[in-house]
């Protein structure tokens, strides 16, 4: 399943910047990223503001006569810039593979010179210049990252007895990630609307895991089946929280880039050196959300002290601040939910 979306560039400031968020939700290597769009369209001020935010220092130029330019990334190996403006089809084929060695972020300008090579893109980049005003539309493929249905999400749900109130709690999270995504596409930041909606769909999948005897009774007690079920899927991951829980099943699944996501949305922001936007959303998001309802921060933190008590209060402060330091930085102290 392919992820899509589109943005408005007005100028070339927020271009940079458009390619900078990019940086922020990559999930596999090596990846390869095409560009298309006619003569000053801005695909080079794209990559320019993509490489900063990727570590590299020099200035990234149009390799238009020298065709390929490499470069060194902090955390994503070598940064190839290839242009295939000058050349015929053959030629551009022949370079494109001359690089397909390379195991970091290959970007191929002019990726249209030929199908094949559009063909092998994992990310495509359709920029689109409006004569009506001034600026450009930015449309974005993602291929490179599988996603699950929404049959899927159900079906799961079912084969593992999910009680329905946490199903109903995830969908509620999805909504609120939409909403957030959105309102970031619509201020030129890229992300991934379909991995993002899936990824809050499952991100409680497992969540019996963390199932106790003293756990808030807010749904029916399970049955003796449900009992015989969970506890088969414990001892599948043993000694595992329901987000590595919930990780681990995706990753069997072949869903790597939706279980990155979802093993990171519990009581803090993810430390790693490479955190993404939708880890990031799905993290506030589920930290906006009562049981199914929207809620303020402020109402969900004293909801979790109500329910857990004072042996978490330290947790639940961190991911309170962590949370309001979201709102600030994402939204301006004012999030669109």
């Amino acid at each position: 399943m392919t992820d899509q979306a589109t943005i408005w560039l007005p100028n070339a400031k927020t271009t940079a910047l458009a390619g900078a968020s990019l940086a922020q939700t990559l999930y596999t290597l090596p990846i390869t990223i095409g560009l298309t769009g006619e003569l000053g369209a801005g695909k080079t001020t794209f990559l320019q503001g993509l490489a900063k935010e990727l570590g590299i220092t020099s200035r990234i130029t149009s390799p238009t006569f020298a065709l390929e330019q490499r470069y060194q990334t902090k955390h994503f190996g070598e940064f190839l810039h290839l242009d295939l403006y000058r050349l015929t089809e053959k030629e551009a084929n022949e370079l494109v593979a001359d690089s397909a060695e390379n195991e970091g972020v290959r970007c191929i300008e002019w990726a249209d010179r030929s199908a094949a090579v559009l063909a092998n893109c994992t990310i495509l980049i359709a920029l689109t210049e409006e004569h009506s005003r001034t600026g450009r539309s930015l449309s974005i493929t993602f291929q490179d990252a599988a996603i699950p249905s929404r049959e899927e999400v159900l079906t799961w749900r079912k084969e593992l007895e999910l009680p329905e109130l946490i199903g109903k709690h995830s969908d509620a999270v999805a909504a609120v990630c939409a909403t957030l995504g959105e309102h970031l596409l619509k201020r030129g930041k890229l992300l991934r609307p379909m991995l993002l909606k899936r990824s809050a769909e499952l991100h409680d999948l497992l969540r019996f895991v963390d199932f106790h005897p003293q756990h808030p009774k807010l749904f029916d007690p399970p049955t003796d089946a449900q009992h015989l079920l969970w506890a088969s899927w414990k001892e599948r991951y043993p000694g595992m929280i329901h987000e590595a829980a919930a990780a681990a099943f995706l990753r069997e699944h072949r869903f790597p880039a939706v279980a990155k996501i979802v093993e990171t949305h519990g009581l803090r922001v993810p430390p790693h050196v490479h955190t993404t936007i939708e880890q990031i959303l799905l993290f506030y998001a589920d930290k906006r959300v009562k049981l199914d309802q929207v809620v303020s921060l402020q109402e969900r933190f004293d909801d979790f002290t109500h329910r857990y008590g004072v042996d978490r209060i330290e947790e639940s402060e961190l991911w309170l601040r962590q949370s309001q330091k979201i709102e600030r930085e994402l939204f301006a102290g004012a999030p669109p939910v």
